[in-house]
């Protein structure tokens, strides 16, 4: 019954003192020991929904303070005269690049500076609202009305997308010969209001590129930690995913899933323009190719022609191609056929049962080592991971 709790407690002897406790020690309500609740395990589908690469966001740098209006008055100092400060300027908003930021989902649709504070007595000015960072992955495209305004390529670089209003002027900024006691003051100017699009360009060293069910993403298993999700049908994966290719001598590789293209991709066909982006910021591709099907190479010549219609030259970067599917009969038919067709090296190797991986490793930390050589080179420090 309801009432036993209580009768309980009426019943119990009484601590020293001679108080009753405030609480009842026998109700399963206020039992200290209850386990904590454990966060609900998210799969890896539906971690892919929170993978954002677009971003509407609106900026509002923060207000600048009103000017003071006050004048000085002590004993035998009666007429002091004006000593309103100036009000302090507004906060701005400010993107910066982080490393540690790897997906748009955390950016919220609005953002705004704090205001700054109004002038005070005693030619006291008013402090400046504080800056507001807004942190976006490394590879961030800034556009306002259709224009790039900003590419944040690097950790750490800012750009600032909208700043505060400047603060007002106090009375006693308007002291002259002529005014020598000025009642003018100004209020604060508005902060800057921006609409900006946030693109998202995935910076990978390297990129999978293949046209639907080549097995990229199960290429991506096999090589590195990341789990993109893989079955017996097209467009499986809809996000790129990107894994870390880690070596002995502590280097990272980031190797970057795109998702399948098809013939048409460079004019929006499939999911075309949305993910050909991607492949832009790639420093060496690789090629993934179906060896199971009838003349393989035609994949290829497919595969760079959507990629040269993209951006000329764009096909021309350091690549490898990659034959998978080995263990299939008719692979090992077709590699031969293969590499008559093209100049270009094959790997051949199976993402299923982890056949000669070793060499595509291999190669693929030959390229890294190429692009950071190059890199050096010009002055530039490489993309870390």
């Amino acid at each position: 019954a309801p009432w036993r709790p209580a009768l309980l407690l009426l019943l119990s002897p009484l601590p020293a003192g001679g108080r009753q406790p405030t609480f009842s020690t026998t109700c399963a309500r206020c039992s200290k020991n209850r386990r904590l609740r454990q966060k609900r395990a998210i799969s890896e589908r539906q971690l892919t929904r929170y993978f954002v690469d677009h971003r509407k966001v609106r900026v509002v740098g923060g207000q600048g303070g009103g000017g003071g209006h006050s004048f000085y008055s002590e004993p035998r100092k009666i007429f002091g005269g004006p000593d309103g400060g100036n009000g302090g300027d507004g906060g701005h908003v400010i993107l910066k690049a982080d490393q540690q930021t790897k997906s748009l989902s955390s950016v919220l649709p609005f953002y705004q500076g704090f205001h700054g504070e109004k002038g005070g007595r005693k030619n006291c000015y008013g402090a400046n609202g504080a800056y507001v960072y807004v942190k976006v992955p490394v590879g961030t495209l800034v556009k306002e009305d259709g224009k790039v305004v900003a590419d944040l390529t690097q950790h750490g670089e800012e750009y600032v997308a909208a700043y505060g209003g400047a603060g007002g002027k106090g009375n006693r900024f308007f002291l002259s010969n002529e005014n020598r006691a000025p009642t003018l003051f100004t209020p604060g100017e508005p902060g800057q209001e921006k609409v900006l699009h946030l693109e998202l360009k995935t910076t990978a060293h390297a990129g999978l590129v293949g046209f639907p069910n080549a097995g990229k993403s199960s290429l991506l298993r096999a090589i590195s930690s990341a789990k993109p999700a893989v079955a017996a049908y097209p467009f499986t994966t809809l996000n790129p995913h990107v894994g870390i290719v880690h070596y002995q001598d502590y280097e990272q590789v980031a190797v970057a899933d795109i998702p399948g293209l098809i013939k048409g991709a460079h004019q929006n066909r499939g999911l075309g323009m949305a993910f050909l982006r991607h492949i832009e910021r790639c420093r060496f591709l690789l090629y993934v190719v179906d060896l199971s099907v009838s003349q393989p190479w035609i994949q290829l010549q497919d595969l760079k022609y959507e990629l040269e219609q993209y951006k000329k030259g764009l096909s021309e970067r350091p690549c490898v191609v990659i034959g998978n599917k080995i263990d299939l009969a008719q692979s090992r038919i077709n590699l031969p056929l293969l590499k008559e067709q093209i100049d270009d090296r094959v790997i051949a190797l199976s993402a299923l049962t982890g056949d000669n991986l070793e060499e595509l490793l291999l190669h693929l930390r030959e390229l890294y080592d190429t692009f950071v050589k190059t890199e050096q080179s010009r002055g530039q420090s490489p993309v870390k991971w």
